[in-house]
């Protein structure tokens, strides 16, 4: 399976812009920017764009995890904050945080700390990425 995205950027780092674009048609020319990834313009980047992969991979990994042990969960909501420092004349990433909030019924919190953290170390995502990863995972 590939997936594919492109982006097209025009201009210098600071002033330039561009747009990315997804094969699905996700995105279509959505705007990025030094503005949308360093201030707060309306738009995306990159970190962002990671965020949501991340929190989307790791929350359907985990549903995998409960459907194999036997559970349904009701709701399961993760957010996912990824960190962008600053390292030599550049930036890394540094960090994604996921911060889950799951309601699971009959699931023990024993099994349930054991089944996401699972989730967390097996999602392509978190493998892919080059980061400390943490988990705050609870029932609610």
């Amino acid at each position: 399976m590939i997936r594919k995205a492109k982006a097209v950027w025009r201009g210098t780092g600071r002033a330039g812009t561009g747009n990315l674009s997804t094969d699905s048609g996700v995105l279509v020319d959505t705007p990025y920017s030094f503005k949308t990834r360093f201030e707060n313009e309306k738009g995306t980047n990159p970190e962002e764009l990671i965020a949501a992969a991340h929190a989307g991979c790791f929350t359907m990994a985990l549903a995998f995890q409960l459907q194999g042990a036997g559970f349904t969960p009701t709701e399961l909501s993760t957010e996912a904050a990824v960190t962008l420092e600053p390292e030599g004349q550049g930036f890394r990433i540094k960090q994604s945080a996921l911060t889950l909030r799951a309601q699971v019924p009959n699931l023990d919190d024993a099994t349930f700390t054991r089944l996401a953290g699972d989730a967390e170390k097996n999602c392509p995502v978190s493998k892919v990425l080059n980061a400390t990863i943490t988990l705050d995972a609870k029932m609610i």
